[in-house]
C-alpha cells in the first residue's frame, strides 16, 4: 500500500515505522507506519493526493512542539514541514514566509531587520504552521495580530487564501484546526522599530523563559489552556501537586503548568498525570482544565 509513495517522491524523503519520539519536543511517541519529509508544496500535493486516492490517513505537522504522540505510534502517514518550506522574504514592513519556518528563527530575523511584533516568538520551538493553527503567543502578543493573509491547501490539490476575517482567530484556536486545510505560507505585517530595543526586548524574553520554564526538560510547553479568571501554573501549585509524577511525567517544580519527561516517559504517563491534574482542579476550584496539546495515535 505505502510502496507506491516510492513512485512520487524520492525514497530519501521517506521513512518506515520512523519512531515519533525523534520528531517531537516531548522525545515520546511510538512509531508512524510512513513519515514522508517533502521538499516542496508539489510534493505535499501529491502525497495528499495519494493518500485520498488510496483512503490512506494522513496527519500534517511542523515540528512537534505541540504534540503528543501515543505509545503505539500512528496508522497511516505523517507529512513533516518542519524540515523543509524554510523560505523567508523580507519586503518591509511585511515578511513572507512559509509554514516549515521555525518562529525562533522568524523572529531573530525580522529584529535583524529593526522590525518589531514577533519578539513575543522568540522562544517558541514550533513552525510558523503550527503557531498559526494554535494562534501561538506569548507575553504580549499572538501571531493572529501580524497575520495579513495565510495560503492553504486543500485536499483537492487547491491553493487557497484566507484572510484574518476569515481566521475565527481567539486563545488557541484558528479554523484551521477544523477546516482540513493545510497551511503552506503566511504574510505578516510588522512596524518598523528600533532594532537594539527589539533586541533588547527579546533578550529579557529568553531571561524570563529560562527563570520561569522547565527549558532543560523534554514537554509540550503549557500543558493546559489557560481558563478564564485562573493562571494554570499556580492553580497546580495551590493543588500541591508540583513535581507530582506518573512514571517518567512529572508536573515541573519550575513551573507547574509544565508537565515534563524526565527523560523514560510515556505518552501514558503523560495522559494519566493530565487526568489526575484534571480531576483534582475540577475538585478543588470547580474548573475544567483543556489540554493544549494536540494528542494523537493509537493507546
Amino acid at each position: 500500500m505505502y510502496s507506491n509513495l516510492l513512485h512520487i517522491i524520492p525514497a530519501d524523503k521517506i521513512k518506515f515505522n520512523e519512531p515519533m519520539r525523534l520528531h517531537t519536543t516531548f522525545k515520546i511517541g511510538g512509531p508512524v507506519d510512513v513519515m514522508v519529509i517533502p521538499d516542496s508544496i508539489n510534493d505535499i500535493q501529491r502525497v495528499v493526493s495519494y493518500c485520498c486516492q488510496e483512503n490512506i490517513d494522513f496527519f500534517v505537522f511542523g515540528l512537534g512542539s505541540n504534540l503528543l504522540v501515543r505509545d503505539k505510534g500512528i496508522r497511516g502517514v505523517a507529512i513533516k514541514l518542519g524540515s523543509s518550506l524554510n523560505n523567508i522574504v523580507v519586503d518591509k514592513p511585511r515578511i513572507y514566509c512559509e509554514a516549515g519556518v521555525r518562529l525562533s528563527r522568524l523572529s531573530k530575523i525580522a529584529a535583524q531587520k529593526g522590525l518589531q511584533g514577533l519578539e513575543f516568538a522568540e522562544g517558541i520551538p514550533g513552525s510558523l504552521g503550527g503557531a498559526v493553527v494554535m494562534n501561538a503567543g506569548a507575553y504580549d502578543g499572538e501571531i493572529k495580530d501580524r497575520l495579513i493573509k495565510v495560503s492553504a491547501l486543500g485536499l483537492e490539490g487547491d491553493i487557497k487564501d484566507f484572510y484574518p476575517r476569515e481566521m475565527d482567530m481567539g486563545y488557541r484556536k484558528s479554523i484551521f484546526q477544523s477546516n482540513g486545510y493545510i497551511i503552506i505560507s503566511a504574510l505578516l505585517e510588522l512596524k518598523p522599530g528600533n532594532t537594539e530595543d527589539i533586541h533588547q526586548k527579546m533578550r529579557d524574553f529568553a531571561s524570563k523563559r529560562r527563570q520561569n520554564q522547565p527549558l532543560e526538560y523534554p514537554s509540550a510547553g503549557s500543558t493546559f489552556k489557560r481558563p478564564e479568571g485562573f493562571y494554570v501554573g499556580p492553580m497546580v501549585e495551590k493543588m500541591g501537586l508540583k513535581g507530582y509524577r506518573i512514571g517518567g511525567a512529572e508536573v515541573s517544580t519550575k513551573h507547574a503548568g509544565f508537565i515534563i519527561n524526565t527523560g523514560n516517559a510515556t505518552a501514558n504517563d503523560v495522559l494519566k498525570l493530565i487526568e489526575y491534574i484534571q480531576k483534582k482542579a475540577k475538585e478543588d476550584f470547580q474548573v475544567e482544565l483543556h489540554p493544549e496539546l494536540k494528542v494523537i495515535g493509537e493507546a
